[in-house]
């Protein structure tokens, strides 16, 4: 399909103008949709990054512990291929402001700029046509004009000439010349300006020809192929803009197979295991629990189920003996003895197992900055003028130092380690029946007054043999103590003791197996929850080491 602006539109000069300048406002409207479009893509990714970065594991943290479960770190991998997704919007948004915005806006200016010169050329061009057809209507009024004049010149010769009554007086005669001549002169200046009219006429045609067949068709044409070129731009501008989407769709789409990937490598059965090695106590399981015979002068032990069903008939006796209770300061979440006996046997082993990676990687730490120090002073040696090898020496002596020091704990952490490994492993290969608190196969002795019992303390290690001597009291004795006492904080609920504790530290309590005491203020998440053994004795004992039953209707003990 072929047209031509200069022979089909040669007459539309001002419609021409006013598309052009339509033509370069929508270039300039495609290029602001564009920019647009960035400035989404450039807010899509500063949220998703953000997104991404709000739920990362925060450094030394709780969080941390987490990750070990393979949810956890599928969901950390998700994060992480979700922040290089936000990345390829950023790429995106960084490549539409390159290869179109920039290149468009430039290409907009250059635009208006050829624009500005065709039409000043096509405007000059009309100009000059314009003076010629002036100069040609000029030359043609003065002709008209001069005709006219002579005319009447003629006339009025051609009446003196045929008046019969003219004389041929000299006076008659001067007349006569006179109206000739000036017809004469007349009919002379038509004549001359006739032959300026024919020159200009002649002029102006050819001009004009040139004007509309040769000068304007070219002007036109140029701003025909800028407007195609134009319009070729913008084409090619919007097949870049879907270009710039493609191209980053391989690595969105690797982005999501990596999402894919992790919710694939979550394995419920090995998170099932870690809560195990998270939790595992390595206690063994409460055996059986005995008879209650109360024919025996022995402290009754109360059954959980027997406490369930009469929870009123098991409340403990008051004791005379009032032991001064110590003020009790709260132990920080993990804090405890350094060999960590504090902790059930299997969570001791890695408490303990986790001291010695750490000290061992502490140990690799300064070995390597020795090694590192050590070559520095061989240089400082053989190159004197680069250094003083002297000063080297007090800082290889602080880490020797230091090194003995990891290694000495490290040596002490081991040692707790094959101990702890040893107790487990004995308990491992000992096949027995199951104990209870007075279980017939365990080495009780049961006297009328005392018990003596030996058990294993939860850390592992074997408890000496201890003997308390329990007192069994009627509950009509329960209320002769005196009350000069300050009001007791009131109960919560109960608890049974698992494991033998030996309340060794100022404000804690000891307990046996199997005890039943009063808890008068529950775990606030530092592993200890106080209890109390009667009006007097009260204190903290592990959480761990017990088992609660919360009751909101208990009264005050």
């Amino acid at each position: 399909m072929s047209c031509r602006w200069g022979t089909e539109l040669w007459d539309q000069f001002d419609n021409l103008e006013k598309h052009t300048h339509w033509g370069i406002e929508f270039v300039e409207k495609y290029t602001k949709f564009v920019k647009e479009r960035s400035e989404i893509e450039i807010s899509y990714a500063k949220q998703i990054r953000n997104l991404s970065k709000k739920y990362q594991p925060k450094k030394n943290s709780r969080e941390e512990d987490e990750y070990k479960y393979t949810s956890c770190r599928a969901f950390l991998m998700t994060l992480n291929e979700l922040n290089d997704y936000a990345g390829q919007h950023e790429v995106m948004a960084e490549d539409l402001t390159t290869h179109i915005i920039c290149e468009l806006t430039r290409y907009i200016q250059e635009l208006k700029a050829e624009r500005k010169s065709h039409f000043h050329d096509g405007r000059r061009a009309q100009q000059h046509i314009e003076n010629s057809w002036k100069q040609l209507e000029s030359s043609k009024r003065r002709f008209e004009r001069d005709c006219k004049e002579a005319d009447r010149a003629q006339q009025y010769f051609d009446k003196i000439d045929a008046d019969i009554n003219v004389t041929k007086a000299d006076v008659e005669k001067r007349c006569y010349l006179k109206a000739r001549h000036q017809a004469q002169m007349k009919h002379q200046v038509a004549e001359d300006s006739k032959n300026e009219y024919l020159t200009f006429l002649q002029k102006f045609n050819k001009e004009q020809n040139a004007h509309y067949h040769t000068l304007i068709p070219h002007i036109f044409q140029k701003l025909q192929e800028m407007e195609e070129k134009r319009i070729e731009r913008v084409g090619e501008s919007m097949k870049t803009y879907a270009e710039v989407d493609r191209k980053v769709l391989p690595i969105v789409g690797k982005c999501l197979d990596g999402m894919t990937k992790a919710a694939e490598s979550i394995e419920p059965k090995m998170d099932t295991k870690h809560v195990v090695e998270s939790y595992k106590s390595g206690f063994e399981p409460p055996g059986d629990v005995e008879v209650e015979d109360y024919s025996l002068s022995m402290r009754r032990t109360v059954s959980e189920s027997s406490y369930l069903n009469s929870q009123g008939e098991s409340k403990p006796s008051r004791s005379n003996s009032r032991g001064k209770l110590w003020p009790f300061i709260k132990r920080n979440k993990g804090s405890g003895p350094e060999d960590c006996s504090h902790l059930p046997p299997e969570q001791r082993r890695k408490k303990l197992q986790a001291k010695i990676n750490d000290i061992n990687k502490e140990i690799q730490k300064e070995m390597d900055q020795r090694d590192a120090l050590s070559k520095m002073k061989d240089v400082y040696v053989k190159n004197p003028h680069m250094g003083d090898a002297n000063s080297v020496d007090p800082r290889l002596e602080e880490i020797c130092q230091n090194t003995d020091k990891l290694q000495l704990d490290a040596r002490k952490y081991e040692a707790w380690l094959v101990e702890v490994e040893t107790r487990l492993a004995e308990k491992s290969d000992k096949h027995r029946p199951p104990s209870g608190l007075y279980n017939s196969q365990t080495t009780t002795t049961v006297n009328n007054n005392c018990v003596h019992v030996n058990r294993e303390s939860p850390d592992g290690s074997y408890t000496e043999d201890h003997s308390t001597e329990h007192h069994l009291k009627s509950r009509s004795t329960d209320f002769d103590d005196d009350f000069d006492y300050e009001d007791p904080l009131p109960t919560i609920g109960t608890c049974k003791s698992l494991y033998p504790f030996e309340g060794q530290n100022e404000g804690t309590i000891s307990m046996t197996e199997g005890e039943l005491l009063y808890v008068i203020e529950e775990d606030k998440g530092d592993g200890w929850t106080r209890v109390r053994r009667n009006e007097d004795e009260e204190g903290y004992v592990p959480t761990s080491y017990i088992k609660v039953f919360f009751d909101t209707n208990a009264k005050d003990s």
